[in-house]
């Protein structure tokens, strides 16, 4: 921390000038710090220098005189408020500079180190994210409050890098979000996106992909403006001409402009220029800049819609800003006098006049009314600034424990006090800060109306976007936009060589079907969504029904699951025949008896199960085999279990008669016991909450698959069987080296192991595959742990039975045993 307040400080004092920013200062006894772009621009080069700022915005003039009007109608008793307020020029060197001036503490203002305390305790700004990220970095080392009224990078929410960063306005993750479902909204299906090599839109247009990418909509191009686009160059040039090209030939239905107004106002320029017909998407940035919204042509450009905050009009500062600010002066307001003084001698007509210009068109020393100054009032912006000063009002109530009479505190307190005082604020009509210091706040939608070209855009709020996700567009408007946008977008999209776009908007005469599903020609252009089963034919111009989509029978997965599926149960019953031959012998009583038939019947239940899994699934059976298949299989491993107890006893010589151990080696109680609850859990699974048939859309087709809508179910009885397993390979390793001439337990430890391999593998599979072959890797899944059952535990008894009959006798097993014990 010490090092970057130490370049903090050496930029500051070598490379920028005395008198680069406009300061507005009010003494106090507790100070608000203030971070406005009143320039929006500076003369910055590659080379080193004193910066100036130029492009005065009355907007941003107005913003500051509103924390001003603000902080003055904050009524804490015996406790005065002050405020002192930079003009960064939306530059983050001039805003890193007036943060260091504001975090100066009072005994030692020249001081390098860290401020221990600061004069101010909150500070209400930046504009710009990119700006805020850095003014945020400084804040923070001094746990001072910063409420930003603009700033939506999603980048800021990140606590852990800016823990005393808040803001009044959604951010970027909200508007994302928005963009996305108003395309849902329309239907469209592609998306260009523009975004800029900044916090805010490299941010803003990485949401979009990560949001879109969750969705069937496709995005046909991303395309990032470098940092320095809004430069005049032949460089800048260039990639201007290569964006123009790319958008006008893109096929998307929207182009989304995520970026600073300065560049949306360069790209709408030349798009005016070669008369470029689109419909547009505009982020918060410039969705209502009365700049751009005026600019000479801009009726040509199509449609456009935005997303801009909550409006809503900062209370009586419209009559402050009538009464020309009444009260005392500050130094933005004597130079905003400078730069356009009273009208006091301009004929009406001229007043009103002046009322219809714009910032850009507003030239130097040209005078205003204080009706047309009252013009430049924003209702979104200004509001944010307005609510930053409530919160820190709130705050410091709660803090200082004020009433209408008295604070039984004095105003010294720390910064980082008064920030967990406002962290907590929650305005039960306004808004409340959640865990990432974002407002519980949304975005109204809005169009831009050019049926006046002469006064440029009209912006229409035509709906909202709520924070919990959901977008309301009224159903009247929403009809009338979206045929009027189809019938644009298919009449220019379809006309063949040779033919041009007429005025009217007609394509050869008639315009053709659109997008989204099937063409009425007693309707003009009017649209008919397709059905949810359904979708748009290559031509537009009527519905098709969507395929099923399942695993089927004759698929080559399928085919290959069956045939051994079959090898495996003609296997299953020559092994229960052979063992039937000899159940007197003793390779069959020592591989459990009779309790070897139960295992076969449950290997050969898991081998049919297997034929459940291709075709269209059905709520009765296809569902259902996973939770069967945990019964069968969990029925194979209690079989192995019993038959190892009776392996370890018959050669622990030790135990008592009356042992706990030898009153288990119950075979049948056993299994029993021990697979009745695998069928508890399975059978309730079946019964509260089973596997259903889900219907997945998709583009041209509807994917038919089971959905797992209880994981806890599936996760216990797999878990069950696991433990089993582990139980069992357990007990099998440490009776690997008994005298037991058939090598049970070795083969049993080998099967076990093969069994949790496969299920470790197929785990992840079956909770993250989507698709198609999912049945598929669950049949896999299933054969695989029968057949190692299968052929490493009884495989190589039914071959000693056939081919080596010499040791299926007691005499060979008491002389395996004999030899044992005499080598050791």
């Amino acid at each position: 921390m010490f090092l970057m307040w130490l370049f903090v400080m050496s930029v500051f004092h070598s490379s920028l000038g005395e008198n680069s920013c406009l300061r507005a200062y009010s003494p106090g006894d507790i100070i608000i710090g203030g971070l406005f772009p009143i320039h929006l621009k500076t003369n910055r080069t590659n080379t080193p220098g004193p910066l100036s700022c130029s492009d005065y915005d009355l907007q941003i003039f107005l913003r500051s005189q509103v924390m001003i009007y603000a902080i003055r109608e904050i009524n804490l008793p015996n406790i005065s408020m002050g405020y002192d307020i930079y003009d960064t020029c939306g530059d983050v060197s001039l805003a890193m500079r007036a943060t260091h001036e504001l975090l100066k503490t009072q005994s030692d203002p020249q001081s390098c180190l860290l401020p221990a305390e600061p004069q101010t305790k909150v500070v209400i700004g930046e504009r710009y994210s990119e700006v805020s990220v850095a003014v945020a970095r400084i804040a923070a080392l001094s746990s001072v409050a910063q409420i930003s009224y603009a700033s939506t990078s999603e980048l800021l929410s990140r606590k852990f890098k800016f823990p005393t960063f808040l803001r009044t306005v959604p951010s970027d993750e909200y508007q994302t979000k928005g963009i996305v479902e108003l395309v849902k909204t329309f239907h469209w299906q592609t998306v260009f996106i523009v975004g800029s090599d900044d916090e805010y839109g490299k941010y803003g247009s990485d949401g979009l992909v990560n949001t879109f990418s969750e969705t069937n909509i496709c995005i046909e191009a991303v395309h990032i403006l470098s940092a320095d686009f809004m430069k005049n160059n032949s460089q800048t040039q260039r990639k201007l001409n290569e964006l123009l090209g790319d958008i006008k030939n893109s096929s998307a239905e929207a182009i989304i402009l995520f970026t600073k107004d300065s560049n949306v106002e360069i790209i709408l320029g030349a798009a005016i220029k070669d008369k470029v017909n689109r419909t547009w998407i505009a982020s918060d940035s410039w969705s209502n800049s009365p700049t751009i919204s005026a600019m000479p042509g801009i009726e040509h450009i199509g449609q456009v819609f935005g997303f801009i905050f909550k409006q809503k009009e900062v209370p009586g500062f419209k009559d402050y800003v009538m009464s020309m600010f009444n009260g005392p002066e500050n130094n933005i307001l004597n130079y905003h006098l400078t730069q356009h003084p009273l009208c006091s001698n301009q004929p009406e007509e001229k007043r009103v006049n002046d009322s219809l210009t714009t910032n850009n068109q507003l030239g130097s020393k040209q005078c205003l009314d204080p009706s047309v100054l009252a013009t430049y009032i924003d209702q979104d912006e200004s509001y944010g600034v307005y609510l930053a000063v409530q919160v820190i009002a709130e705050g410091l109530r709660r803090l200082l424990k004020c009433d209408g009479h008295q604070c039984e505190r004095s105003s010294n307190f720390t910064a980082s006090e008064l920030l967990s005082e406002i962290q907590k604020v929650n305005f039960t009509t306004h808004l409340f800060f959640n865990s990432d210091g974002d407002p519980s706040l949304g975005y109204d939608i809005i169009y831009w109306n050019m049926s006046n070209f002469k006064q440029g855009a009209t912006l229409e709020t035509i709906g909202e976007y709520c924070p919990d996700g959901k977008i309301s567009v009224p159903l009247y408007l929403f009809k009338n936009l979206i045929n009027y946008t189809v019938s644009v977008y298919n009449c220019l999209k379809t006309c063949d060589p040779g033919q041009e776009l007429e005025m009217e908007r007609k394509c050869c005469g008639v315009c053709v079907p659109c997008m989204i599903g099937e063409f009425s020609p007693e309707n003009g252009t009017a649209c008919k969504p397709c059905g949810e089963r359904q979708y748009s034919s290559e031509k537009r111009d009527t519905c098709l029904n969507k395929e099923d989509k399942f695993l089927l029978w004759l698929d080559p997965f399928s085919i290959s699951l069956s045939i051994l599926a079959v090898i495996g149960i003609v296997a299953t019953v020559v092994f229960a025949v052979v063992f039937a031959v000899y159940i007197r012998t003793p390779i069959v009583k020592t591989a459990g008896g009779y309790v070897c038939f139960l295992e076969l019947l449950a290997l050969l239940t898991g081998f049919c199960l297997t034929f459940i899994f291709p075709g269209k699934p059905t709520k009765n059976l296809n569902c259902a085999g996973v939770p069967l298949f945990g019964i069968v299989f969990n029925v194979c491993i209690s079989c192995i279990l019993a038959n190892l107890l009776q392996i370890l006893l018959g050669f622990n010589f030790d135990l008592p008669v009356g042992s706990w151990a030898k009153k288990l080696n119950q075979p049948l109680v056993l299994v029993t016991i021990v697979s009745g609850i695998q069928v508890a859990v399975s059978v309730s699974w079946l019964i509260f909450n089973p596997p259903v048939p889900q219907e997945v859309p998709e583009d041209k087709t509807i994917l038919h698959q089971c959905e797992m809508k209880s994981l806890e179910y599936f996760l216990a009885m797999l878990g069950y069987n696991g433990f089993l397993g582990i139980f069992c390979f357990v007990f099998a390793f440490k009776g690997r080296h008994l005298p037991d001439l058939y090598k049970n337990a070795s083969l049993i430890a080998i099967s076990i192991l093969l069994f949790m391999v496969i299920w470790i593998i197929f785990l992840p599979l079956y909770l993250t595959l989507k698709g198609l072959y999912k049945p598929a890797i669950e049949g896999a899944a299933i054969l695989t742990s029968c057949f190692s059952i299968l052929f490493s535990h009884l495989a190589p008894k039914c071959y000693i039975m056939l081919f080596r009959k010499e040791l299926n006798h007691e005499s060979a097993i008491a002389e395996y045993i004999r030899k044992h014990y005499e080598q050791q």
